[in-house]
């Protein structure tokens, strides 16, 4: 049963301001459990050959989008009967890694980071491994992944999860990112392609984690402004010319999300990306509070719940000029 969480009234305001009319869509849709969506691991299984194994179990299975076959969503039984609660994490195919348990907003990342075999790729900030596994899939296991997460608890889940999932071209790391950026930079290392999928206050999360309300704390989103300025500023150094960067939240927070794309381009030679993406996606925001954006603030990409009946993201496409 689901709690109810009384958002703080600060929180509300800017939602409010963020939204103007469609405002009211947005609580109704908050008030609602996330879809289950999963990913089929093409390292281990076509997703043509999982969606059969699934419906032998007389699950419902929708493949929403025809070019990415590998995006599905259980709607539970045949007979119209739901999932039992942690029905899906307690199934064979899932703890054989045949998919992922995954929101489909966080798979948005990876499609627009595009991961080709071969490359170098550095994943900054990868537990608890959805979009590792998703970018090692994309490569086909070829070339190589560096994932790195600080905590030693969330590095024992990224571990797990890349070896259940048959990840073999990751190398893990435990450092704080923007020393490992700057590691990489004294040595001259530089990647095809960076996802600094940075920590933030996780507005976006509000559906599958009520409590984020309560937890909400606008000191917070200013703390990890700084914090993923610091980051990405860090990032930025040691991404090979004409080179792919990806920035992505599960937030709101203008502070978290437009603010450090200005802040990069202001900063650095780089050029933010238009992106095609198989959800309804809303432009970014060029102006918030007193602050005003530079104009390609806008090529970035707010995703609302209430637009895809999804959770909420911001997601960015970076490359760096020569």
């Amino acid at each position: 049963m689901r709690r109810n969480y009384t958002a703080k009234p600060l929180f509300l305001e800017r939602m409010r301001e963020l939204l103007n009319e469609d405002f009211e869509n947005y609580i109704e849709i908050i008030k609602k459990e996330p879809e289950n969506f999963i990913r089929a691991n093409t390292l281990k299984i076509k997703p043509d050959e999982l969606k059969k194994r699934l419906e032998e179990k007389k699950w419902k299975i929708k493949q929403p989008f025809k070019e990415f076959p590998e995006i599905m969503i259980v709607e539970g039984y045949e007979t119209g009967k739901e999932l039992l609660p942690g029905e899906l994490g307690k199934n064979i195919e899932h703890i054989l890694g045949l998919y992922y348990i995954q929101e489909l907003s966080s798979m948005l990342s990876i499609l627009i980071l595009g991961p080709k075999p071969g490359e170098r790729v550095l994943d900054l900030c990868a537990s608890p491994g959805s979009k590792t596994t998703q970018a090692a899939a994309k490569m086909k296991n070829q070339g190589l992944l560096i994932a790195n997460e600080v905590k030693l608890d969330r590095l024992k889940i990224l571990s797990a999860n890349l070896e259940r999932c048959g990840v073999m071209n990751a190398i893990l790391t435990r450092r704080d990112g923007i020393a490992l950026c700057s590691r990489f930079e004294k040595e001259k290392i530089l990647f095809d392609k960076i996802l600094l999928d940075a920590p933030c206050s996780g507005e976006g999360t509000i559906r599958s984690s009520p409590k984020t309300l309560e937890m909400w704390n606008i000191k917070t989103v200013e703390y990890l402004s700084k914090l993923q300025k610091a980051l990405i500023s860090s990032a930025i150094k040691i991404l090979k010319p004409n080179g792919i960067l990806v920035y992505s939240t599960c937030t709101h927070s203008p502070e978290e999300n437009e603010e450090v794309i200005d802040f990069l381009l202001k900063n650095f030679k780089v050029k933010v990306e238009q992106v095609s993406l198989p959800v309804k996606i809303r432009a970014g925001i060029t102006k918030w509070k007193e602050k005003e954006y530079l104009e390609d603030v806008k090529f970035s990409c707010r995703i609302y719940p209430q637009d895809n009946n999804t959770e909420g993201f911001f997601l960015a496409k970076i490359r760096r000029m020569k």
